[in-house]
């Protein structure tokens, strides 16, 4: 008999308690479709080597796709596409930076520089035009992000801006081997011309000093 009492006891709770959660759901409710999950599209206007730019992204486009993919600007290359090999590297308001890494609608009003915006076959930028001087590149994939990378260190070292390697964190940094090794350690070359950019890089370094 407690036995029985135990089991009914125990019936009468799962029972109620799945009443409970029904009753919790309008038959309205149970027929609604979920919210539409799609995503949210945003205008985000930029300028882009020196030419205004208005695009309709989806919130989830990077910095990269948007380039390559919105605007046929294709020197900029998906490499990793996580940030670690640098072949994605554009100039942000001065600032390098792995586009794949970055949305473009965190851009809003930014000035954006690609490979295409640094210099024309017909008008090279210096960094540009010792990189070819010094072989600089073997298959180039990577030579876009580079290039603007490199462009960048030389930037920073003139700012006065400090690295890893550099000796006091007040005075200014020169563009010693170095230095300028440390500052591009997060672009990778895969076909190894490492020194033949280095000798690129130093040779700009030593023209603007």
């Amino acid at each position: 008999m407690a036995g029985e009492l135990e089991l009914s006891r125990r019936g009468v709770l799962m029972v109620g308690g799945a009443s409970a959660a029904l009753a919790t759901v309008s038959p309205a409710e149970a027929q609604t479709p979920p919210p539409d999950t799609a995503p949210t599209q945003m205008a985000v206007s930029f300028e882009i080597n020196g030419a205004d730019r208005t695009l309709e992204l989806d919130t989830r486009t990077t910095l990269l796709d948007a380039l390559r993919e919105h605007l046929n600007l294709t020197g900029t290359k998906k490499g990793c596409d996580h940030g670690q090999c640098g072949a994605c590297t554009v100039i942000v308001d001065g600032q390098r930076i792995n586009s794949c890494l970055s949305l473009a609608v965190m851009h809003e009003g930014a000035k954006v520089t690609t490979i295409e915006g640094l210099g024309t076959p017909d008008d090279l930028h210096p960094m540009q035009a010792a990189f070819i001087k010094h072989d600089g590149y073997q298959c180039g994939y990577c030579t876009p992000g580079q290039i603007c990378s490199a462009v960048a260190v030389l930037d920073e070292i003139r700012q006065g801006l400090p690295s890893h390697v550099s000796a006091s964190l007040t005075d200014r940094p020169r563009a010693t081997n170095e230095e300028m090794r440390e500052r591009m350690s997060g672009n990778i070359c895969r076909c190894g011309a490492y020194s033949n950019i280095a000798e690129a890089m130093a040779e700009v370094a030593g023209a603007r000093a």
